[in-house]
C-alpha cells in the first residue's frame, strides 16, 4: 500500500510561522506536524510514501532525508494550488493498488489497521461534531457512504471527515479525477476530492466510515497550542534534567535545550539548542534554536533561532525575527 501526503498549501492560516518553513514543519509537542503524522501512519505499514509538495517543499525533502530515512518517499510538485484532486492527480504515476491519502494539517487517533478487510472499495475516517456546518460530511445509508456533502446547511448529518481516505482502487481514482477535471466542475477555481469520491460512489463504490478517538488541528496558532496541549497529556511529555530552573509537567524539552533561572509548563515545548533564561512560559512552543530571556511568556509562538526579549506577554514571531523591549 502507498500513502499520499498532499501539502503543498501556503499555510496562510498559521503566518508568520509559514513565511520561512512549510505549514507541516511547524513544531509542536517537541516535532513537527508530519512527524507526528508519519508516527500514526506507521501502523499501516505502508510501502511508500508520495508527498505533493509546494511552498518551500525542499525543506520538506530534508527534513524527510535527516528524520526518516528509512521511508521510501517520492515528491511531486503542485506549481498551481487547484485543489485537492489536482494535488492526487499529479500523483497519478504511483497511484496503483490501494491507496492511503492523509491530509497533513490535521493529527488524528484510529485505526489504520487491516484495510480492506471487509471487501469494501473504500474508507472515509469520521468524526461525529455537534456542528457539522463548518465541515465537510459523510451521508450513510444502509452502512455505506450515499453522499459527500461540503459544509452542509442542517445537522442532521454529522459524521465529519477528518482528511483521511482509502481507496482500494487507486488507478479508479485518477481516472474518476480525470472526468471531474474535464467537466470543469470546481469552487473558486480548486477540484475537490470529495467530488471524485462522489463520483466512484455513484458508480457503485462502496466506501465505509471509520471512527476516530481524536481530531486534533494543526491549522491556526491557537488550535496548534490546543494539539500540543492534547499531545503532552497523552504519551509526549519528556523532561530533561535541569539546573536551578523549575519544570511544571506536562512538557516536551529537547535533550539540546539549556534552561537557566526558569519556570517552564506547563504545556510547553522547547527545541534543541533553544535557549530559556529568567524567564517563566507556559502554554507555547519555543523552537529549535530560539532564545527567551526576562519574559514571563503564554500562549505564543517563537520560531526557530527567534529572540524574544524584554517584557512582552504573549507572541508569535517566526524563524529568525527579533522582538525585545526598545526593538519596535
Amino acid at each position: 500500500m502507498q500513502v499520499v501526503l498532499p501539502l503543498a498549501g501556503y499555510g496562510k492560516r498559521m503566518r508568520p510561522q509559514t513565511w520561512s518553513k512549510p505549514k507541516p514543519l511547524v513544531s509542536v509537542a517537541g516535532k513537527p506536524v508530519l512527524g507526528h503524522v508519519l508516527d500514526t501512519l506507521e501502523a499501516a505499514s505502508p510501502d511508500s510514501y508520495t508527498l505533493i509538495t509546494g511552498w518551500l517543499g525542499e525543506q520538506v525533502r530534508d527534513y524527510m532525508a535527516s528524520e526518516h530515512p528509512q521511508l521510501t518517499a517520492r515528491y511531486v510538485v503542485q506549481e498551481e494550488l487547484k485543489g485537492q484532486a489536482h494535488a492526487i492527480y499529479l500523483a497519478k504515476e504511483w497511484l496503483k493498488g490501494p491507496t492511503l491519502i492523509v491530509f497533513v494539517d490535521t493529527l488524528f487517533a484510529g485505526n489504520v489497521r487491516n484495510l480492506g478487510s471487509e471487501g469494501e472499495d473504500g474508507i472515509i475516517w469520521t468524526k461525529e461534531v455537534p456542528d457539522p456546518r463548518r465541515f465537510g460530511i459523510v451521508v450513510v445509508e444502509d452502512g455505506y457512504i450515499k453522499r459527500f456533502v461540503e459544509k452542509p446547511s442542517t445537522t442532521e448529518h454529522r459524521q465529519a471527515i477528518i482528511g483521511a481516505y482509502w481507496v482500494r482502487d487507486g488507478e479508479a481514482l485518477i481516472r474518476a479525477t480525470e472526468t471531474l477535471m474535464a467537466s470543469g466542475r470546481s469552487l473558486g477555481g480548486e477540484y475537490y476530492l470529495a467530488d471524485a469520491l462522489q463520483a466512484m460512489v455513484d458508480e457503485g463504490a462502496r466506501f465505509v466510515t471509520r471512527p476516530v478517538s481524536v481530531w486534533e488541528d494543526c491549522g491556526t496558532p491557537e488550535a496548534l497550542l490546543h494539539t500540543q496541549r492534547y499531545l503532552l497529556d497523552h504519551g509526549h511529555h519528556r523532561e530533561v534534567p535541569v539546573e536551578d530552573a523549575v519544570l511544571v509537567p506536562p512538557v516536551h524539552v529537547a535533550d539540546g535545550a539549556v534552561i537557566r533561572r526558569s519556570v517552564i509548563g506547563p504545556y510547553v515545548s522547547v527545541g534543541n539548542g533553544a535557549r530559556v533564561e529568567d524567564s517563566v512560559v507556559r502554554d507555547s512552543v519555543i523552537e529549535a534554536g530560539a532564545t527567551v530571556s526576562r519574559q514571563v511568556l503564554a500562549n505564543s509562538l517563537v520560531g526557530r533561532q527567534a529572540i524574544v526579549g524584554g517584557d512582552v506577554r504573549s507572541v508569535n514571531i517566526g524563524d529568525d525575527a527579533v522582538l525585545e523591549s526598545g526593538s519596535a
